[in-house]
């Protein structure tokens, strides 16, 4: 593959200008969802959630997952926070390129909601910054087109 074909698919999928620098700490975040029908009763107001997350690091620098922050909303306007250090007790560390997966859940006492947030790196150059994670919706199945 030439460099110049190398760079446009690069460019593709890192959202980069062909020509323009790679970001020095760029990390992409993925996100799936899915509800939990049996462990989720919606007479008493309980609807279970899963989540997988997907981190990739497609910045030039190593990097370590420190803590996470999330913000949790429930279709009243309700809204939970929740810190906390590294994901499901793991503080993962990622090479240029590399990913980490996992699944975790959250419980809303109403059909639909949110969750957004950000996870805190620290960076092999000493740099700290934050991952945004984009808001996603959490969605009992047909009640949203």
């Amino acid at each position: 593959m030439t460099d110049t074909i190398r760079t446009k698919v690069r460019a593709k999928r890192t959202g980069q200008k062909p020509g323009e620098a790679m970001p020095t700490h760029r990390i992409r975040i993925d996100v799936s969802t899915c509800y939990l029908d049996e462990q989720s009763k919606p007479d008493e107001d309980h609807y279970a959630f899963a989540y997988t997350i997907t981190i990739r690091n497609e910045g030039q620098v190593a990097a370590r997952l420190l803590t996470r922050h999330w913000l949790i909303t429930d279709a009243n306007g309700r809204v939970k926070e929740v810190r906390g250090e590294g994901v499901l007790g793991e503080q993962p560390y990622l090479m240029p390129g590399q990913g980490f997966r996992y699944s975790s859940g959250a419980v809303l006492e109403t059909p639909v909601g949110a969750m957004q947030g950000s996870y805190r790196m620290l960076a092999d150059d000493g740099a700290h910054f934050d991952a945004p994670i984009a808001a996603f919706t959490l969605a009992m199945p047909g009640l949203l087109h």
